[in-house]
């Protein structure tokens, strides 16, 4: 796929449209297109998970997936997350329960968790909430923190 070709998709409630090039990444899209940076880029191998993002209800590693795949997706990034000015639930757990410290990682972090809870529902012990951040890596942080605002962020959006 030589040359620029056009791609449609719903970022967070959105539809954008952009022309793009046939190798770029979603990650890409979102952060030199649309100019989402809250999307990081950790380490282009989808090693470390801070550029997850929710496609079509799913969370995904952004700098994995060709932009060009998403035609017609439906895509939400962690500045989808709030409503308004409220903070998510998820977004609201890691601020009170320190779950960051450089916060790098954290819109990745917050993404997956949000995931972990609609696939897993809203009571995870810390097994399991340690079992599915391993595809996400904190360089900061001994993940105790981040373990502790996942499931806050789990009880909360329940209870939302």
């Amino acid at each position: 796929m030589s040359g620029t070709h056009k791609v449609s998709m719903t970022v967070n409630g959105k539809t954008v449209t952009g022309n793009v090039e046939g190798r770029t990444l979603l990650v890409q899209f979102l952060r030199e297109h649309l100019q989402l940076t809250g999307t990081h880029v950790g380490c282009d191998t989808s090693q470390c998970g801070c550029c997850t993002v929710h496609l079509n209800g799913n969370g995904v590693k952004s700098c994995a997936v060709l932009a060009l795949a998403c035609e017609d997706a439906n895509v939400v990034t962690i500045e989808g997350l709030a409503n308004g000015d409220k903070l998510h639930p998820m977004q609201e757990a890691f601020r009170e329960h320190h779950g960051l410290q450089c916060g790098y990682c954290t819109p990745g972090m917050i993404m997956s968790a949000v995931d972990m809870v609609n696939r897993n529902g809203f009571e995870l012990d810390e097994k399991t909430v340690r079992k599915h951040l391993e595809g996400n890596i904190c360089r900061c942080t001994g993940y105790h923190n981040i373990v502790l605002a996942v499931q806050a962020g789990a009880a909360a959006m329940k209870n939302s």
